[in-house]
């Protein structure tokens, strides 16, 4: 096969799972807490292209590789709702959850109460406290969630606070390297937990997705649009090929 068609082809191979990942992130983009994510491409240089016998521009013969993608951490916009149990981490951590009888790890905090009186997200999963998960009381009300993630309620007709709990804010070296699970639950994988100093809970706000819906958009003309250039490309290099032995074929014994 000729260079030029293989080039092309892992061009193409290499847009096709760029628009996969330029899609999910378009499919997310009102997910709350959703952290985009972005491909990595690098040059490939053909084994045999490095060889002595090659002269002049023929020497150099480079190919497209996506070598993986890449996840933008950065904080989302924070959205008010008014509901004293939803809550945005302002930093870098993450709530930590129960999911499945194991420790996971969200941005996403839409929260309620369970049918016990556990504070759970809105998949269920329990919201995970530094003493466990977070139970209520029937009685309770008037929820405050201080700064440092410790949450109060009035009891009944006390007039004194009384302590629920404390959010755990599971914080990490490098929050890219987190595994991502689908719904929103990440494991942590090859990332190290570290002591969170910096990051404080916002009551009564949600964490929206950091997705830039018109850039990914842009994105994806821009990708369809390079797919289809060299889908020319590649059909005007079949063609010349097929009139060259048409060509060949005709020329007298």
């Amino acid at each position: 096969m000729q260079n030029a068609l293989l080039i092309g082809l892992s061009r193409q191979m290499t847009l096709e799972r760029q628009m996969d990942v330029i899609a999910n992130n378009v499919a997310n983009a009102n997910t709350n807490g959703f952290k985009a994510d972005h491909s990595l491409f690098e040059e490939y240089l053909n084994s045999n292209a490095r060889e002595d016998n090659f002269v002049g521009s023929d020497r150099r013969v480079s190919y497209v590789q996506d070598r993986g993608t890449f996840r933008d951490v950065g904080q989302g916009p924070m959205e008010p709702t008014n509901n004293p149990l939803d809550m945005a981490i302002d930093g870098n951590a993450f709530f930590a959850v129960q999911a499945n009888g194991a420790e996971r790890y969200t941005r996403d905090g839409k929260f309620s109460l369970n049918s016990t009186g556990q504070l759970v997200t809105s998949d269920g999963n329990l919201v995970l406290g530094t003493g466990g998960p977070i139970t209520f009381q029937p009685t309770d009300h008037d929820v405050n969630i201080a700064p440092d993630g410790t949450i109060t309620v009035l009891e009944g007709t006390a007039r004194t606070d009384s302590i629920r709990g404390k959010i755990r804010m599971a914080s990490f070296d490098d929050p890219a390297n987190l595994t991502r699970l689908g719904a929103n639950l990440y494991a942590a994988g090859s990332a190290n937990q570290q002591a969170d100093t910096k990051s404080t809970v916002r009551q009564g706000y949600i964490e929206k997705s950091n997705v830039n819906s018109v850039g990914e958009m842009t994105r994806m003309v821009e990708v369809m649009r390079s797919y289809t250039a060299i889908a020319n490309l590649l059909q005007q290099q079949s063609d010349l090929h097929k009139s060259a032995i048409e060509k060949l074929a005709d020329v007298p014994a």
